[in-house]
């Protein structure tokens, strides 16, 4: 039977005021929620195993076992200083359906420092999210080298989040654009429950080196009988003596931000157990820089669980790693949900233990996931961004400037800088935590995503262009309207950063909206304007859009050349004697199109003037047009005609002609001549003429006589037979009385010609 030993596992209590900070027991300050939690406090429990050391102490390791409920669990070991190289790999089992997980690592990337000079505190890797699990197991290697030991009091940590009430929060980013499962080490969960790996956060800022302290820990079991530690509700602690009795006297008001607070999930909201962490807030003079972290680990988690993950994290950094509170000032979770996170109000300078020589000059934001090979979606980086600018804009920071700041410790950052304790160093106001420390941390892919999160902070707008100009039609780049108009627009600034936008005609104001509209309406003059839109960001920054051309524009088009019809050459039928149809229509400012509506309906662009069309004979049509110009004015005209067929039967002929017959012909028959000079002739009174007649090789050719005077010889010769072909017309500009003769060529060779009548149009 192995013996078991008991490890409590509790928080220590601050009993002075640190250097620079000012503590106040019994203080949490202005903490108005946006969006909150309907919830209680939640158990949470933390439950501690030793692992068993190799006699050359270079590995460790838990067989695979049975355990209570968790969710997060870490490796955590006595001196904060010191750091383990190598692997250090998990196994869990899922509570939901039983399976195993592929070993997952665990981040050694952290500093243990943060708060030192407490009782208690320990050294650690990150917290990892699993999701609810029943097993696990544990391997350390140092890194195959036997000079390279593993640090004294090795043990597994599980965290049970416990159960709260139903997160009631909105993201505050307003976007839920997730990005697709990254992490195929997630634990599997058949209620979707996947698993993070969060980040803890940096050592703080202490000038002197870390005062020694004796572990409440027990030393490593004996590699043949591993020590199992249950936990242990941390004991009840009393305010520390050296605080304000009467905060609310001292602590100067609360600044004003230059920017609008984004929703915030306060720590009731998330379930928070204050009776964890029951030390007093500690309080800076002010913050000049926002340090972005992420937690490590799965992207792969369903937001639902972020409460229960932000529940971890603190029990983490409290009762493993034993810091009075969790680390960060704020957490957001993938879908942009904003939690606060170490106590004394979110309105207020808390001291946060995130970042490792600059704690007492800033305040840390984490985001719940790792994003070193993901980038963090934009409800991520827009509640970053919203967070880090009102925090700056409380103490007149600037999101997109630089600032100086005291480095509490000496060490170095990822990119090689050393820095020397006591002395000033610039940052951007928003940095990565690997600015300020040598960590992969925020990731390399949302480190790269700062430059953006620094400019959606500090504005102006981006992308901002008018879209629309709905009731105007377009043209090339001219916009015309009659007069009202509904301008769209669109910026690629999230609309939680935008304080208002105004529709600008000719440079002045005309239209005020709130910074989540997408469009305003406008009443223009007549005449020709530069309408633009103009965009204010919360910072008060100002973008104005290029600027879009509307000619406002009520004349109606007019036809120039009014409708008009006359005779083509074509096949003629009875019920399709071919017609060209004439117009011309114009425009004060840009003529659109010109419709025509009756007898048929048909579309013609504004610089078309004729179109083919035909008509049944004998029957008068009307042709009736609209025009139409960008502007949406319009101008109507038509015209009317009758087609007539009149056949060769009905001439005055003189000379040979024979009958023909045959259902090709007008009729049914035609005539004939190939003697020359015989000839036919029609009188009539019409506005156009055509001559209509059989054609074949054989053909031969007429003379067309108009009103006794030669116009024309036409010749019927064709390459391929042709019935009742009009291939000879003319047109007058108003109807009138007219003679219209052919005579017979007698053409050598090819003397025949046979007719089948005229068209004319009245």
């Amino acid at each position: 039977m192995r013996s078991k030993k008991r490890i409590w596992v509790t928080a220590a209590v601050a009993t002075s005021a640190l250097a620079g900070v000012l503590v106040f027991e019994g203080v949490t300050g202005s903490s108005p929620v946006d969006s909150d939690a309907k919830s209680g406090p939640a158990k949470t429990d933390v439950r501690a195993t030793a692992l068993e050391v190799a006699g050359d102490g270079t590995s460790a390791s838990l067989g695979k076992r049975d355990t209570a409920p968790f969710s997060m669990l870490g490796i955590t070991w006595t001196d904060p200083a010191v750091k383990v190289t190598g692997a250090v790999e998990v196994r869990t089992r899922s509570a939901a359906n039983g399976n195993w997980t592929s070993w997952l690592p665990l981040e050694t990337d952290i500093d243990g420092r943060t708060e030192t000079g407490r009782a208690g505190v320990r050294g650690s890797t990150e917290p990892r999210w699993v999701g609810p699990s029943n097993g696990v197991e544990v391997r350390i290697n140092a890194g195959g080298k036997v000079s390279t030991k593993l640090p004294a009091g090795l043990r597994l940590d599980t965290v049970d989040p416990g159960r709260s009430g139903t997160l009631d929060a909105d993201p505050a980013a307003f976007a839920a654009d997730l990005p697709a499962p990254d992490d195929p080490s997630a634990t599997p969960s058949a209620d979707a429950t996947d698993s993070v790996t969060p980040e803890s956060p940096a050592p703080s800022d202490s000038t002197e080196p870390p005062a020694e302290t004796t572990p409440s820990e027990p030393a490593s079991p004996t590699p043949s009988e591993p020590a199992t530690q249950e936990p242990t509700p941390p004991a009840s602690q009393s305010p520390s003596p050296s605080a304000s009795a009467s905060p609310a006297e001292t602590l100067p008001p609360v600044p004003p931000s230059t920017v609008p607070k984004p929703p915030i999930t306060s720590r009731a909201g998330w379930g928070a157990n204050e009776s964890m962490s029951p030390e007093a807030p500690e309080y800076l003079d002010g913050i000049k820089a926002v340090f972005v972290h992420h937690t490590a680990g799965t992207n792969n988690y369903s937001c639902a669980d972020s409460a229960a993950m932000v529940r971890s994290v603190y029990a983490y950094h409290v009762k493993s790693n034993g810091w009075k509170d969790i680390g960060y000032n704020f957490l957001v979770d993938k879908c942009g949900t904003i939690f606060e996170g170490r106590k004394g109000g979110v309105d207020r300078p808390v001291l946060g233990a995130h970042t490792y020589g600059f704690n007492r000059e800033s305040t840390g934001i984490s985001v719940l996931g790792t994003y070193t090979t993901t980038s963090a979606p934009s409800a991520v980086t827009t509640s970053v961004a919203r967070i880090a600018a009102w925090k700056l804009g409380q103490y007149k920071g600037d999101p997109a400037g630089s600032t100086m700041l005291t480095a509490g410790a000496t060490g170095n950052n990822l990119a090689g800088t050393k820095f020397t304790a006591g002395t000033k160093y610039s940052f951007k106001q928003i940095s990565g935590h690997r600015d300020g420390f040598a960590t992969e941390c925020p990731g390399t892919k949302l480190y790269g995503q700062l430059p953006a999160i620094r400019s959606l902070a500090a504005g102006p707008v981006t992308g901002l262009a008018i879209k629309s100009v709905t009731g105007a039609g377009l043209s090339g780049t001219t916009y015309y309207t009659k007069s009202a108009v509904t301008v769209g627009w669109s910026a690629s600034t999230p609309s939680a950063f935008i304080s208002k936008y105004e529709l600008l005609v000719d440079g002045k104001v005309v239209a005020t909206t709130a910074g989540t509209a997408t469009s305003a309406k406008a009443t223009l003059a007549v005449g020709s304007h530069q309408v633009q839109v103009r965009a204010t960001h919360q910072s008060g920054k100002t973008t104005t859009s290029t600027a879009a051309t509307v000619v406002a524009d009520q004349t109606a088009p007019s036809f120039s050349t009014k409708p008009n019809l006359a005779l083509r050459t074509g096949t003629v039928n009875t019920t399709a004697v071919p017609l060209t149809l004439k117009w011309k229509a114009t425009d004060a400012a840009s003529l659109k199109e010109v419709r025509l509506t009756a007898p048929v309906a048909k579309t013609y662009g504004p610089t078309t003037t004729s179109a083919s069309h035909t008509a049944k004979s004998g029957v008068a049509t009307n042709w009736s047009m609209t025009a139409y110009d960008r502007a949406g004015n319009t101008g109507t005209a038509s015209v009317s005609g009758t087609p007539v067929i009149v056949q060769e039967s009905s001439a005055t002929k003189t000379g040979t002609w024979t009958t023909k017959s045959s259902t090709s012909y007008l009729g049914g028959k035609s005539y004939s001549s190939s003697s020359k000079g015989a000839s036919l002739s029609w009188t009539f009174t019409g506005r156009s003429v055509a001559l209509v007649a059989s054609r074949a090789t054989s053909s031969g050719q007429v003379y067309v006589y108009v009103d006794g005077v030669k116009v024309s010889t036409v010749d019927l010769k064709s390459s391929t037979t042709k019935y009742r072909d009009a291939l000879w017309t003319k047109s007058w500009t108003s109807s009138a009385k007219h003679t219209v003769k052919i005579v017979v060529v007698a053409t050598s060779g090819r003397p025949t010609i046979t007719t089948d009548g005229i068209v004319y149009l009245k």
